[in-house]
């Protein structure tokens, strides 16, 4: 099929995306355990917040899955409208895979040492790649 090579790295970024998801309930239900968290009271008690009831690198994961649903969602959908008009293939799925990259590594160093002014370039970066693939679709459809 004619442009879809970028499905390609979306496949990859939402396999990644549940990769994030099964790493933060393999530390987060251990430490809810630990710090004796009731998760009712999660859904009651207005205090109850995680990001006071668990270690920061706990909820570093936690962060990052939910950061995987944010700018990522634009990707998609400009991916499809990409692959739809025949324009997935060649430079749009390379910077498709630059985006996807990009995202991987923020993920790691988010999860893992949480520099911010690291991941602040990283999300940078790969903002910028997405920006040129919605230039690209902008132009494929207007």
């Amino acid at each position: 099929m004619v442009g879809a090579a970028i499905l390609q790295p979306v496949v990859v970024l939402a396999a990644w995306t549940m990769v994030i998801w099964v790493w933060m309930y393999a530390t987060r239900i251990p430490a809810m355990t630990a710090a004796k968290v009731d998760p009712n009271s999660l859904a009651t008690d207005p205090e109850a917040d995680l990001d006071r009831l668990l270690p920061p690198q706990v909820q570093w994961k936690a962060h990052n899955y939910n950061h995987l649903h944010e700018a990522p969602t634009v990707f998609y959908a400009i991916a499809i409208v990409l692959a739809i008009t025949g324009q997935g293939d060649g430079w749009n799925a390379y910077l498709g895979w630059v985006y996807v990259g990009l995202r991987i590594v923020h993920s790691l160093v988010q999860v893992t040492i949480n520099r911010v002014i690291l991941r602040f370039a990283l999300f940078v970066a790969s903002s910028l790649a997405l920006a040129a693939l919605i230039l690209h679709a902008a132009m494929a459809v207007f």
